[in-house]
């Protein structure tokens, strides 16, 4: 059996729309259901929805096979795991944003809010600036915006949020989408697996 782990939400209903493509019969993961751990209708294939930042953490551990996952949640978990394909969907920026002059206004140290830690240390490491990461689960707009940060570091799809606040995306870190992760084991022990990414890279085209 090939262990499958999904990030809920979008994500999992656009992963379960290529291995459809791939031949998978995937009825069965359409209901509305509070199940965690769900099968295809050959029951060769296991699927658990867990939370994005846990689809790495179960792939390096070995209890699924391979999963998707955001290259966000991916660069912020740093696992020891493969990235094999970009997906092509779940496409977004990884971005530094605040007022236009946010940069310039400030001190030696720069605030930035964000709940990408790790992105964010190391992208202004890399330029050699001071930060001080102030650690944010949500709404990490309102930081500039009341003052609790200089900028923040985050995910930009529309960028209406940061415009109805008056914020605006200052520099760009990097382009963000939906990637297939791989067990390293497993990656080398399961030909049945290596033939079902071969399938989802012709059905991304």
């Amino acid at each position: 059996m090939i262990t499958v782990a999904l990030a809920k939400g979008r994500l999992a209903q656009k992963a379960i729309e290529v291995l459809e493509k791939c031949g998978l019969g995937l009825d069965g993961l359409k209901v509305d259901t509070r199940k965690l751990v769900l099968y295809d209708d050959s029951g060769e294939y296991r699927f658990v929805f867990v939370k994005p930042s846990d689809v790495p953490t179960y792939v390096e551990r070995g209890v699924a096979d391979f999963g998707v996952v955001g290259k966000d949640t991916l660069l912020e978990a740093d696992r020891d795991i493969y990235e094999m394909l970009d997906l092509k969907f779940g496409g977004c920026r990884m971005c530094v944003c605040g007022y236009p002059d946010s940069l310039e206004k400030a001190g030696g140290i720069l605030r930035v809010g964000t709940k990408y830690e790790k992105i964010a240390r190391e992208y202004f490491g890399a330029r050699g600036k001071t930060v001080d990461i102030i650690k944010l689960n949500g709404s990490v707009e309102l930081g500039p915006v009341i003052g609790l940060s200089d900028i923040i570091v985050d995910i930009v799809e529309s960028g209406k949020t940061l415009e109805a606040n008056g914020l605006t995306v200052l520099e760009e870190v990097c382009d963000c989408s939906a990637r297939l992760v791989v067990n390293r084991v497993s990656l080398k022990t399961n030909d049945r697996l290596l033939e079902l990414i071969d399938k989802i890279k012709e059905n991304i085209g």
